[in-house]
């Protein structure tokens, strides 16, 4: 299981594919940015965490009336929105001046999850390269049952 972690220091470490220094997985900056305006993100009660790892990230969703569907469950939509979210805040926190957009999601969803609930996402990179990053997240219970698997590609730009 992924350790959470309050502190703000930056490391750095070179990436074969890439021209520039990274940034270890600190979500801060972009949690602050994602937090500033209302968005998809915040409508459905998503909290970023960062993580000691560079090449994982984190996320916790309460399942409430902004997330469930009517019958009270986790709706499948909101867990595919909370894994591509996360892989987008993972990627632009790991590419800092780039928007990093996702372009394709897939998941299977294995378990229900009832209202007041709370799952947390758990992502890891698995590719990253100069414009394609792909991200495998699971959406776990506070059982820590596995309820969605999902695979998230993300697009980087560069910006000017």
């Amino acid at each position: 299981m992924l350790k959470q972690t309050k502190k703000i220091g930056v490391s750095f470490g070179y990436h074969r594919n890439f021209s520039y220094f990274c940034i270890t997985m600190n979500v801060e900056k972009i949690k602050a940015i994602v937090e500033s305006m209302p968005n998809l993100s915040t409508a459905l009660g998503m909290e970023f965490i960062s993580t000691d790892d560079e090449d994982t990230c984190m996320a916790r969703m309460r399942v409430d009336e902004r997330n469930r569907q009517p019958f009270g469950f986790l709706s499948g939509g909101a867990s595919l929105a909370l894994a591509e979210n996360l892989a987008g805040v993972g990627s632009s926190s790991l590419c800092p001046g780039c928007a990093c957009v996702g372009i394709e999601v897939s998941g299977s969803h294995v378990k229900a999850v009832v209202e007041g609930d709370t799952v947390t996402a758990f992502g890891r990179l698995v590719h990253k390269g100069k414009t394609l990053h792909v991200w495998n997240v699971d959406i776990r219970n506070t059982s820590g049952e596995l309820i969605s698997s999902v695979r998230v590609t993300n697009y980087v730009i560069k910006q000017k």
